[in-house]
């Protein structure tokens, strides 16, 4: 914090001088002073301001302006960057700035002018250090000053720094409200008030917030050695808590930053003053009545009695163990203390010195730091030097040294006043406004008066006089309706009392006349009067009757109250024979009344403002008249300004103490209308207004603004007058005013009432309705305090304000915070609600405030700094339990509310701190207390609550051996928040919608513990010390302290919190134990099944017990997982993923172990069914599962996973059914082959007629019987055994093996060789083998089925099919139908019903691809086709030419004669030539051929239904030739274009697909058909395995 100097000494206009009435306006952050007015082109006003300044990267506005009638002009403006203003402690001569006619705005903010203009200003601005100290300790504040600035410890606020700004930690501390400049003050004030247009006091000095030392904090506490004796500790006995700040940025980033770290607070019970409050009480008055300690940095406060304090100081230094012996031994140390930078400056924030970590030259029997030592030698240095200064006139020391009783330095914050000038308060429309010359000139010093014993006698005396005869027993006027004989005047106005008769009223007691409407104004006794009329008149016996009423009237008072004196006594501590003394004599001065008062009244009329223009000119000529009793002076006028000077002094001598002084302002007129009026009315001119103030109201000296009240209800009156008003009573010259007397009555009551009879506690005043906020004390003290201000004219307000400074003091004491928040919302209403009759703002009315401006400004600032220290231990200082300290809190939010609408409204500040803000800082600051208080001291608050063993220190706090620690905090953490929640909230509900203190402390619990938590798992994740299932509970507990309180905080909504980013490497090393685990437990699962033989776990549940133990332990495991509510999406997907893992592992493993020995259970009678229910119950979990863990929202990595694993699963369950079902196929074979057997006996036709049909069907049931009966056996366990799922696929697998069966045992050929069977049955694999048919063809004897056969068959598969179905239970109708092995077998059955040229036809037709695909040809042979077919009998006719032969891969030592064998393939080719073949060519893998051939087809089929099957042969003689290579040409592609020619690749053999596999296999049943055996050979043909000899 800076203190700007700025003096404000003259400028240079162009222009007329008459033109000019300029003031100055000064802006800097958020603050606006201006100087008076001053005429002419040269105006010179030789005022100085100062400001503080928190950020030098702003800058000052200059701007100068001229008055106008209506509004105001800027004549041009200068911004002054304040990194420019240099640093001095001398006043310089200032600079000349030429005022520019614009300004440069950047944002917000005023960043530099343009546009030069004529005029110039002359300024002297300078940056200043807090006092006068030698050049060497200024050097030190100096860097201590930077030091702090870099260290960004400022924690001022500003409209810009308000929204970062950061809540206050606390520590404790104390300071008093006795001390005129207390060190708390301002030092954490969060708004500075402007309070530089006030009048300065002359006693000893002006405090000047934030302008020394104080104001940087120091993170070590004040030792408790150092407390002086009799300084009161207790909050309610004259003083105010007070802490030393920390720093708001001790949290850094650095894992240090982390509360067990960094914490530099410790809210223990025991640091809460209000925990000793029955410890400390006073034992005598004097110790109650002393200083305390200003703060922490001031190590001893300096005694009222001058020397005193040093000694006790000192002897704090010696038991702190600093040996300080003489001054010599002072100065040495002082030295080092400017040598070196105070190391608690350079300390890092976060970190605090260890005892190993001291700085080496610390003393060891020191209980303090080094840095404190420094410090406090500084300060008694200071003090010591300051007390040696001589006086050499300077009348500026005076204000620093000691002078009688109000004198003395409080502190090293003190600092004289620099200023020379300052402006005036602006009008007022109080009656009195008093200089503070002889007043108090700090806003907390609310017991100056109580050792100003001078001050005390008098005031004990007047008190005396107030109440022994009040104003409120007086005797009223008997007024009664009067009618004059003459021409009579107003006693009060002086007007004429109009009318013919009954013109005025007329008291028949003294005699005074008046209007009616006037008789209110009078207040004067009227026993006084009469008296002092009598004693004029000669009436002697009338007025010894008067006196002698008066003293009736006295002794009846004392009478009838004598505990009001014996209060006044008892207040002024007066002896009971000097008591009975005094109010003798105070008896006899009411006697004497004014006949022995006189005083000595000097006025000045200095100038006035903003008066009524009366003349057509809209001006008017304005002079004063002031009347003292009856001598009546006047001013002269100014001619034609509404804005007049006169600076006339008059003199008037008193003898009536209750005379008025009646000051009027007049327009001087000299027309006839004046004239008449003259006549009239004794008044010639115009009226502008009047202020009457009573005489009796008058002391000391007084310089204030008046407002212009008016007389009748017509009066037009605007505008205040300036009066300078000095009063000498005779025998009371030196006095203070009355205003300073009614203080030391207040305070000195007060202090009785509280201190010496409450003992230390405030009685709050039992009070009903609208003014019940003016009732202070019980009813006699408070008819004391109100007759006092009655009589010498105290305002009503200025009571208030005087009671709720001596409040200030005691405001930690019960009920106190409710009275002050009423008294301050009723001073703020005052001021701010403006009256009707004038428009003086409410700033301008409270800166004429008779208590002062400044001193109740700072007395607010003061007391809500001390309010939010208080509030930033509301935990301490308002405990839950008690519901009195609750709504003392509820009180003290108010008071602070009261204390920001003040501000806003009275004050007029720009955006002054929002109470809301200020507490909800607070709170947070008090949290961050409770917090780390918490977590220092977990163990034992936790074992305090819950009765447990002690624990060795270095186990007590957090650890990476164990994680006992954090749960243990978290649940001291939920204890506050609760309390926080369910008492507090309550409590503090001002503010609804901008501070729910649950919510705060939720969030800022949750903050802090986040840190903390945060690096204390990274530390773990390093050594993982700790199991991972101790991780797990920690996560738990975190997450339910989270979802339970956190969640819904506005601060958090919307984010996806950290915390499980902390826990997720200890969650994946849990979930790959638990891996382990599970595959660990499928074992052993399986083993108990096995030994148990797989049972079914009940009569519904198909499966075994190792699949829901499987299931059961990954259950839990995923629970676990789902428990945690992962609200990070990443870290749930990497969760899922390894959980996803682990169950593809587990279930795979068991459906390995479960196929690797299904085979062996496959001859049991259940176990098999059961197995494969196991698997599939494996799979309906699966899905299960899969949906838990999120289904379709599940992460698609974690998805693919378990649908894969499904695919895989789903795959070993069709092979289980496929071994199943193929451990049935040698009784099938069986059942099979007795079928065929029975179906070879069917004889007869195969006609349709209905004899026929029944025989077949007979015949049906007796082939079907050796498969039914097995089948039903069986079908019917599987029915009962398997789940739906399973029986299907075993009924699929049944079907398809029947199928097979069935195809290769009865509808192909059945053969009785073995191998001639199986290789019917594999010739659709390998076509090579089917050449080797006719070697069995040729010997075993066929057996072709008949017709009726083929029906018989027939309708078995209709029943098979039926069976299966088992009306709907079974395999549904359309897989039956559609089953490729049903469509084989009828397709098979079908084909023995058709001719040997329908089926070539259909095997050309459908065998399209006999000739591709050759990767490897043997050879190539080039062919040209000519199709050609007759117009008249369509008969077709192919030719075909073999031109030649190339590239063929034979190898042989023989002879090689290569050959083409041409051969026609289709249907009606039984009396036609089908084959042709080429002449042999020797030893030629090239041979040219060019023959052609000739080949009839009919006209029954097109040529689509042909085919020229191409076979290049090796001749051998007397053995058959060798195959070289094949090559198939369909006569379809040949047929549009009528010819083709072509290389066709020869390839090893003839490729054919299931239907010409079949219809091989059926015609070579047909061996007595020629064109069938040879169509057989010809595609079964394939080259030859040996290519020569």
């Amino acid at each position: 914090m800076s203190l700007l100097c700025v003096r404000v000494k003259r400028a240079k206009f162009q222009g007329s001088p008459d033109k000019f009435n300029t003031y100055v306006t000064l802006k800097v952050q958020n603050v606006k002073s201006t100087t008076v007015a001053v005429r002419g082109d040269q105006p010179s006003w030789e005022q100085d301001f100062m400001f503080e300044i928190s950020r030098l990267d702003l800058g000052l506005s200059v701007e100068v302006w001229n008055k106008g009638l209506i509004w105001d002009t800027m004549v041009g403006t200068v911004w002054i960057a304040l990194k420019t203003i240099r640093q001095s402690d001398e006043e310089g001569p200032g600079e000349w700035s030429t005022l520019e006619a614009e300004t440069l705005m950047k944002g917000d903010e005023i960043c530099g002018t343009k546009n030069p203009t004529p005029h110039k200003i002359l300024l002297d601005t300078r940056f200043e250090l807090p006092f006068d100290i030698p050049e060497e300790e200024a050097r030190y504040w100096t860097y201590k000053w930077e030091q702090i600035n870099a260290l960004g410890a400022d924690n001022e606020y500003s409209s810009q720094e308000e929204s970062l700004r950061k809540p206050l930690p606390t520590a404790a501390a104390q300071c008093s409200f006795e001390d005129p400049d207390s060190a708390v003050d301002d030092r954490d004030s969060d708004y500075r008030s402007e309070t530089s247009n006030s009048i300065p006091p002359p006693y000893h000095t002006t405090a000047q917030p934030n302008a020394s030392a104080h104001q940087f904090p120091v993170p070590v506490r004040l030792p408790q050695q150092l407390l002086l004796p009799g300084s009161p500790r207790d909050s309610c006995n004259d003083s105010v808590q007070s802490y030393d700040l920390d720093y708001p940025e001790r949290r850094a980033l650095s894992p240090t930053s982390s509360s067990r770290y960094g914490s530099s607070c410790n809210v223990s019970p025991g640091s809460s003053q209000l925990s000793e409050l029955d410890q400390c009480h006073e034992q005598d008055d004097d110790r109650r009545e002393r200083d305390s300690i200003h703060s922490c940095h001031s190590s001893g406060s300096f005694s009222r009695d001058g020397q005193a304090g040093f000694g006790e100081q000192e002897k704090g230094l010696e038991v702190a163990g600093e040996e300080e012996k003489g001054r010599a031994c002072e100065t040495k140390e002082m030295k080092d203390v400017t040598t070196h930078p105070p190391p608690d400056l350079v300390l890092h924030r976060d970190h605090i010195l260890s005892p190993q970590e001291s700085f080496p030259e610390e003393n060891a029997s020191s209980p303090f730091t080094q840095a404190r030592a420094h410090w406090i030698r500084a300060v008694t240095k200071v003090r010591l030097q300051l007390q040696e200064i001589p006086n050499d006139g300077d009348p500026s020391l005076s204000q620093w040294l000691p002078e009688g009783p109000a004198g003395g330095l409080y502190g090293i914050d003190s600092m004289p006043d620099l200023r020379r000038k300052k402006p005036l308060p602006l009008v007022s429309d109080l009656s009195l406004v008093q200089s503070r010359k002889a007043g108090i000139t700090s806003a907390m010093a609310t017991r100056t008066s109580l050792k100003d014993e001078e001050l005390k006698s008098h005031v004990y005396k007047k008190t005396l006089q107030a109440l022994i005869y009040p104003i409120s027993c007086t005797t009223p006027h008997n007024f009664e309706v009067w009618s004059a004989t003459t021409p009579t005047y107003c006693y009060e106005c002086e007007g004429l009392l109009w009318g013919i008769a009954r013109q005025g009223m007329r008291c028949s007691e003294c005699g005074v006349k008046c209007h009616e409407k006037c008789q209110d104004l009078l207040n004067a006794d009227c026993l006084q009067r009469a008296a002092e009329k009598s004693s004029k008149h000669g009436a002697e016996d009338r007025t010894q009757n008067i006196i002698m009423a008066m003293k009736d009237r006295m002794k009846i008072r004392e009478r009838n109250k004598p505990e009001i004196f014996e209060v006044i006594r008892d207040v002024f501590t007066v002896s009971k024979a000097a008591h009975v003394q005094q109010m003798k004599t105070v008896k006899q001065s009411v006697l004497d009344g004014t006949s022995k008062w006189s005083a000595k009244i000097t006025i000045t009329v200095v100038c006035a403002q903003g008066l009524q223009a009366k003349d057509k000119t809209g001006s008017s000529d304005p002079y004063v008249t002031v009347q003292v009793g009856k001598t009546k002076k006047r001013t002269k006028t100014i001619f034609g300004n509404l804005n007049p000077v006169w600076e006339e002094k008059f003199h008037f001598e008193c003898h009536n103490s209750s005379d008025r002084i009646k000051v009027r302002v007049w327009d001087e007129d000299d027309d006839i209308k004046s004239r008449v009026k003259q006549r009239l009315k004794r008044e010639s001119d115009d009226f502008l207004g009047q202020t009457i103030i009573e005489v009796r109201t008058l002391s000391g000296e007084m310089d204030v603004w008046y407002n212009l009240e008016k007389r009748t209800d017509k009066s037009a009156v605007s505008g205040a007058i300036r009066l300078q008003i000095s009063v000498e009573i005779k025998g009371e010259e030196k006095v203070a005013p009355y205003h300073v007397q009614y203080t030391c009555l207040h305070e000195n009551l007060f202090h009785y009432l509280t201190d010496i009879q409450g003992s230390g506690g405030v009685r709050i005043p039992e009070a009903r309705g609208d003014d019940a906020w003016k009732v202070y004390f019980d009813e006699t003290a408070q008819e004391i305090v109100d007759e006092f201000a009655m009589r010498y004219g105290i305002e009503s307000i200025y009571q208030a304000m005087t009671h709720f400074a001596c409040l200030s003091s005691k405001y930690m004491c019960p009920g106190v915070p409710a009275v002050m928040s009423t008294l301050l919302a009723n001073i703020n209403a005052y001021y701010a609600h403006t009256t009707a009759s004038t428009n003086v703002s409410a700033s301008d009315r409270f800166a004429a405030s008779n208590f002062g401006k400044e001193r109740f400004v700072k007395l607010l600032d003061q007391l809500h700094n001390s309010l939010r220290i208080d509030l930033s231990t509301y935990r301490n200082n308002f405990p839950a339990g008690s519901p009195e300290r609750l709504q003392d809190l509820k009180s003290t939010v108010d008071l602070l509310t009261s204390i920001t609408f003040f501000r806003m409204k009275v004050q007029e500040l720009q955006s002054p701190p929002r109470a809301s803000q200020v507490v909800k800082d607070c709170v947070k600051a008090c949290l961050n207390s409770t917090y780390e208080y918490i977590f220092n001291n977990c163990h034992d608050l936790y074992s305090r609550q819950y009765q447990l063993q002690e624990l060795p220190p270095e186990e007590q706090g957090p650890s990476i051996r164990n994680l006992d620690f954090w749960p243990k905090l978290i649940t001291l953490i939920v204890s506050i928040i609760e309390e926080d929640k369910n008492s507090y909230t309550l409590v503090l509900n001002q503010f609804p919608q901008e501070l729910n203190v649950g919510k705060v402390s939720a969030e800022v619990m949750w903050q802090l513990f986040s840190q903390d938590m945060k690096y204390a798992l990274e530390e773990h994740e390093k050594d993982r010390l700790c199991k991972s299932a101790d991780y797990m509970n920690l996560h738990f507990k975190v997450k339910w302290l989270h979802n339970e309180y956190v969640q819904d905080l506005p601060a958090f909504q919307g984010q996806v919190p950290e915390y499980p980013a902390w826990f997720e490497q200890f969650v994946l090393q849990w979930l790959d134990e638990n891996e382990d685990v599970s595959l660990e437990f499928l074992r052993g699962a399986l083993e108990r099944d096995k030994k148990d033989g797989f049972q079914q776990t009940s009569e519904h549940a198909l499966f075994s017990c190792s699949v829901v133990d499987v299931f059961t332990q990954l259950n839990q495991s995923f629970e676990i997982i789902r428990k945690l509510e992962c609200p990070d999406p990443n870290i749930l997907a990497h969760y899922m993923r390894r959980f996803a893992k682990t169950i593809g592992k587990v279930l795979m493993q068991y459906a390995d172990i479960l196929s690797k020995n299904f085979p062996a259970y496959c001859t049991k009678e259940k176990m098999p069914c059961i197995l494969m229910n196991n698997m599939q119950q494996l799979r309906v979990q699966l899905e299960k599962m899969f949906e838990a863990m999120g289904g379709k929202e599940l992460d698609p990595e974690a998805a693919d996973s378990l649908k894969e694993l499904q695919v895989k699963l789903n795959t070993v369950l069709d092979e289980l059914s496929m071994v199943f079902g193929n451990s049935f196929q040698v009784r099938i074979d069986e059942c099979v082959r007795q079928m065929a057997d029975i179906l070879g006996q069917v004889r007869g036709p195969g006609n349709a007629s209905p004899n026929a049909r029944a025989s077949v069907a007979q015949d049906a049931d007796s082939v079907l019987r050796p498969l039914m009966d097995f089948l039903d056996g069986n079908l019917t366990l599987f029915a009962t055994v398997c789940e739906k799922t399973v029986l299907k696929r075993v009924l699929k697998e049944l079907w398809r093996v029947v199928m097979n069966t069935m195809e290769r045992r009865i509808v192909l050929p059945p053969l009785t060789d073995q191998t001639g069977t199986q290789l019917i049955f594999t010739a659709a694999k390998e076509l090579s083998h089917l050449s080797k048919l006719k070697d069995h063809m040729v010997r075993e004897e066929t057996r072709n089925l008949t017709p009726k056969q083929c029906a018989v068959l027939d309708l078995a598969l209709d029943t098979i099919k039926q069976y299966f179905h088992a009306g709907g239970n079974g395999l549904k109708k359309a897989f039956l139908e559609k089953s490729p092995d049903l469509q084989s077998l009828r397709y098979a059955l079908s084909l023995y019903t058709q001719t040997t040229d329908t089926l070539i036809k259909t095997f050309v037709r459908s065998q399209t691809a006999q000739g591709s695909g050759v990767d490897d040809p043997v050879g190539e042979v080039s062919i040209q086709v000519d199709l050609f077919t007759h117009p008249g009998t369509g008969e077709h006719k192919v030719t075909v030419k073999v031109v030649a032969a190339n590239d063929l891969k034979w190898q042989t030592a023989g002879m090689f004669r290569p050959f083409v064998e041409v051969t026609m393939v289709g249907p009606h080719q039984s009396d036609k030539k089908r084959k042709f073949t080429t002449k042999s060519k020797s030893n030629n893998w090239a041979p040219k051929y060019n023959e052609t051939f000739h080949f009839l087809l009919g006209n029954e089929e097109g040529p689509e239904a042909y085919e020229l099957q191409i076979c290049v042969k090796d001749y051998c003689f007397a053995r058959e030739d060798r195959v070289l290579g094949l090559a198939v040409m369909p006569l379809r592609d040949v047929a549009a274009k009528g010819s083709c020619a072509c290389w066709c690749p020869l390839g090893r053999k003839i490729h054919m697909d299931e239907t010409g596999m079949t219809i091989l296999r059926i015609l070579s049943q047909r061996s007595n058909d020629e064109v069938a055996r040879e169509f057989v050979k010809l595609k079964s043909e394939s080259r030859s395995m040996e290519e020569g000899s």
